[in-house]
């Protein structure tokens, strides 16, 4: 079973489009019929082209207004068919789609389907071309893959099969288990497409929201695993309908469509119990450490402020110029090393989050699940082997480490001489990483996602949208099931938001803050403000809010007020508390929460309050530029 893309899912010319697939690994890809009208390129030498770059063309596609035609028109349609059997011939493929028709001169009456459908496959069997025919999710007579089925079935001609495309079944709900009634040697082709779950009109969610498995909340894996119980061997194919992919580099587009397909295939398999190319994902337990890369008098700075926050340094390495930082199970690394990843990463980002290091439990099966997704390992230039742990590139540029969970302990003992400076008796009160925070660009929104999900099987949580001073903030939860790992993504097309400014002092998204939890966070406002760290402070009309919508009595608000803490609670009562430190050098912070029961969001009736206190604290040269 291979993998395919369909060129309109790609920006740019034909050529781009084709040079890209290539490149990303695909074996072949479904011409859109609009890319070769508007190709210089004559079909023979897009043929040729396609030879060089040792790919095919699997499908030709759509062709509309079909079937159901009155009067002329039926022959009219006869007559198109032909021509672009003449076409298909010139691109060397045998396969082509007709999608349900919408036309308004189209007729209802099942029978001239069927007749029209037999007489397209008397013309296509002497060409050797396979007819597959799919059903329009807004199709005006017909737009159920079940409804296609019965007219194959009756149709009853080798050479007129069904597509199916995932987006026009699941967007119109309609159960995948009737899959399991199509013959799969009926089966032409398989097109692909996730998409957010929207409330909207069909055509416009498919022509602007589609995107790749995994990054939606359509269930492709049960979708593909009933395509597959059929005994399914062709192509999957993406057909990707997006405006963010439009102005995307078709590289990085069709390098995570075929990450997606790959992900896809192997989750519906382990749907089927049947065997796999790649270990199965593992979600991680938590987050090990955050790493930060700084140098100069940043180094001091920094330590100054980890300290204001509790922390203690426990640990230097043994060899590098790297300190270790603690407080409860939270370690935090500053590498100031004037060589290697943390450097170049410096040089591109300044003082920042270069690395996070992540728990899990077979650091070599998520290795080879990642090679497998055509996720790269890290290795230090000139240093092959000298890794204390394995490390694997991240979308943004950033490394994302992996510490064995039960090594974790004697990986700190070996790499790290221990101080023996003492914790402070009363530290901060943090226990654990609730979270971790990234602003990225907005055409590497959904790769993230994608990485993420694909090769850790975290889950999507809601998505929201934050209202910045400056504009709209998209932001998106992603976390393991269990819960012990979550982290955020934020991006906006606003060019003031905060996630916009962040963005603009280096070059690609990275982590932006880290959520620390606390057992009281009064008890830890109380502990980090009498220490002098820089913390946010929130207005006081956010309090006399607070008092309205929750009840509470003016002496807590002004305890919460004092402390710069701010609150929410889910449907149940749970209550979630959270305390934001000031940014270091608007670069990154922190951020401290205090879960209740079993709320398990972030505060997002918050997002709004904390972003215009931050904003703040901008230079005055920014606001008026």
């Amino acid at each position: 079973m291979s993998n395919a893309i369909a060129t309109v899912s790609l920006r740019g010319t034909l050529e781009e489009k084709l040079k890209a697939a290539a490149t990303a690994g695909f074996e072949s890809v479904e011409i859109f019929e609009n890319d070769l009208i508007g190709s210089a390129l004559r079909p023979a030498e897009v043929r040729a082209l396609m030879g060089d770059l040792g790919i095919r063309c699997s499908l030709y596609q759509p062709f509309r207004d079909f079937e159901g035609m009155p009067g002329d028109m039926r022959q009219r349609a006869m007559d198109r068919a032909e021509r672009k059997f003449d076409l298909m011939a010139e691109l060397d493929t045998d396969r082509i789609l007709v999608c349900s028709n919408c036309s308004p001169h189209s007729l209802g009456d099942r029978q001239q389907i069927v007749d029209d459908f037999r007489e397209l496959g008397e013309r296509a069997a002497k060409r050797g071309i396979l007819v597959g025919y799919e059903a329009l999710a807004w199709g005006r007579h017909v737009n159920d893959h079940r409804d296609v089925w019965s007219i194959v079935k009756e149709v009853d001609h080798p050479a007129i099969g069904i597509i199916l495309d995932s987006f026009h079944s699941l967007s119109r709900r309609i159960p995948s288990e009737s899959i399991r009634e199509i013959a799969g040697d009926k089966i032409v082709y398989v097109q692909l497409a996730d998409a957010p779950l929207l409330d909207m009109d069909l055509l416009y969610w498919s022509r602007h929201f589609r995107n790749l498995p995994g990054q939606g909340g359509l269930d492709l894996p049960g979708y593909v695993a009933e395509i597959l119980r059929t005994g399914y061997d062709g192509p999957l194919s993406l057909e990707i309908f997006n405006d963010r992919f439009r102005s995307t580099s078709s590289r990085l587009v069709a390098q995570d469509g075929h990450r997606s397909l790959e992900y896809v295939r192997d989750a519906a398999q382990r749907l089927l119990g049947t065997e796999t190319a790649m270990p199965a994902p593992q979600a991680p337990l938590c987050a090990e450490f955050v790493e930060f890369t700084a140098t100069g008098e940043d180094v001091e700075r920094l330590g100054e402020t980890f300290a204001s926050l509790g922390f203690a340094q426990v640990g230097r390495h043994r060899t590098k110029k790297v300190t270790r930082w603690r407080q409860g199970n939270v370690n935090l690394v500053i590498n100031a090393e004037m060589k290697g990843f943390a450097k170049s990463y410096r040089i591109v980002h300044g003082t920042s989050i270069c690395a996070i290091g992540v728990r899990v439990k077979d650091a070599a099966a998520v290795m080879r699940r990642a090679a497998a997704l055509g996720i790269r390992a890290y290795s230090p230039e000139g240093r092959p082997g000298r890794m204390a742990m394995p490390a694997l590139r991240g979308v943004g540029g950033s490394l994302v480490y992996l510490v064995e969970d039960d090594g974790a302990e004697a990986l700190w003992a070996r790499e790290f001489e221990a101080r023996s400076v003492a914790e402070p008796e009363d530290d901060a009160g943090v226990r654990d990483i609730d979270h971790l925070a990234a602003v990225v660009h907005n055409d590497e929104f959904l790769s993230w996602q994608l990485y993420w999900r694909a090769l850790f099987g975290l889950e999507g949580r809601d998505a929201n949208d934050v209202i910045d001073p400056s504009g709209l903030v998209h932001s998106q939860a992603l976390q393991s099931p269990e819960g012990g790992f979550r982290l955020t993504l934020n991006a906006s097309d606003a060019r003031e938001t905060l996630s916009s400014r962040f963005l603009a002092q280096g070059l690609g998204g990275g982590f932006q803050h880290v959520a620390l939890t606390c057992e009281d966070i009064m008890a830890t406002a109380g502990i980090i403000r009498g220490r002098g760290a820089a913390m946010l402070d929130i207005p006081a009309n956010y309090y006399d809010d607070l008092i309205a919508r929750f009840g509470f009595d003016d002496e807590a608000c002004l305890r919460m007020e004092r402390g710069g803490v701010l609150y929410d609670e889910d449907g149940a009562g749970n209550a979630y508390r959270q305390l934001y430190s000031r940014a270091f050098d608007k670069l990154f912070f922190f951020e401290f929460v205090e879960r209740g029961g079993t709320y398990a969001g972030y505060g997002a009736p918050n997002a709004g309050v904390r972003l215009a206190a931050q904003n703040r604290f901008r230079e005055p040269e920014e606001v008026t530029e």
